[in-house]
């Protein structure tokens, strides 16, 4: 027992890490790390998964708020379109074969691989105008870059596709159950064309947001134990504040090189899952 406690508290350490790192939910690591490895029920895994989150966010969200890398507006903005896309996906959950779904996002996230393949060297977006609703929202910011020793000035553009993902985000995380956070620093950094930076830190703002609204539910379900849920939550937290440190010393287009295997990882896992249904 304490051997099991030990690995999950590693695997824990290094899920916080990368999840502050890239603004993704632990899960994407504790999830399939306590299911394959140490053969823990499913249900307890995802429950453990949604802890992980809640501490990933809570881990570096006060690091990243602190030094206003966090765009708070934007990210209180798109979270109305993922809490609306979450319930829209509960509503949907059942009516639709999840087959073609996992197939139709995978590609979706191969393609955005592929897309953030192509600007890797991009450390910061240039030439950006302001969108209308942009300016009148106040959603543009500022940040002090700490590898740059400079104050960087960014716009935000593509509002409505941007929303637009965050609700397809929303209704993906309600359809199939997964995590959304790497559908989010897409949306932001493709769509509406945050830094790197901020789109990875805003993402870690908001997981925290959703995962907690539904963290009660699994909670009353009895798909939360204790004794893997608490070596979880004190291993992500370590991992995030490592990852934090780590990430306002790392370049944009580092953490892009970081990201595009991730997102190689998610999207040929979601296509393969989709092919076996």
């Amino acid at each position: 027992m304490i051997t099991t406690t030990i690995v999950i508290l590693f695997i824990s350490v290094l899920a916080g890490f990368l999840g502050s790192l890239l603004g993704l939910g632990g899960g994407i690591i504790i999830t399939p790390a306590l299911t394959l490895l140490l053969e823990i029920d499913i249900k307890y895994a995802i429950g453990a998964s949604i802890i992980s989150v809640i501490a990933t966010s809570s881990g570096s969200a006060i690091a990243y708020l602190k030094d206003r890398i966090t765009n708070v507006r934007v990210g209180m903005f798109l979270e109305i379109a993922t809490t609306a896309g979450a319930l829209t996906g509960a509503f949907l959950a059942g009516l639709f074969s999840t087959k073609y779904l996992y197939l139709i996002f995978g590609f979706l996230l191969l393609y955005s691989a592929l897309n953030m393949f192509n600007k890797r060297k991009q450390e910061l977006p240039k030439d950006i105008s302001p969108s209308p609703l942009a300016e009148k929202l106040n959603l543009s910011g500022a940040y002090y870059d700490k590898v740059l020793s400079e104050t960087v000035e960014y716009n935000v553009t593509g509002v409505y596709g941007g929303f637009g993902m965050m609700y397809v985000a929303g209704v993906i995380s309600g359809l199939l159950g997964i995590g959304s956070g790497i559908f989010k620093v897409m949306a932001m950094d493709s769509f509406m064309k945050l830094p790197m930076k901020v789109s990875t830190a805003t993402s870690n703002f908001m997981i925290g947001v959703t995962a907690a609204a539904s963290a009660g539910i699994y909670l009353s379900r009895g798909n939360i134990d204790p004794s893997i849920a608490a070596p979880v939550a004190l291993g992500v937290l370590f991992g995030a504040s490592i990852g934090t440190k780590v990430m306002q010393r790392l370049k944009s287009s580092t953490l892009r090189l970081v990201f595009i295997p991730v997102l190689l990882y998610v999207s040929i896992q979601m296509i393969v899952k989709g092919v076996k249904l």
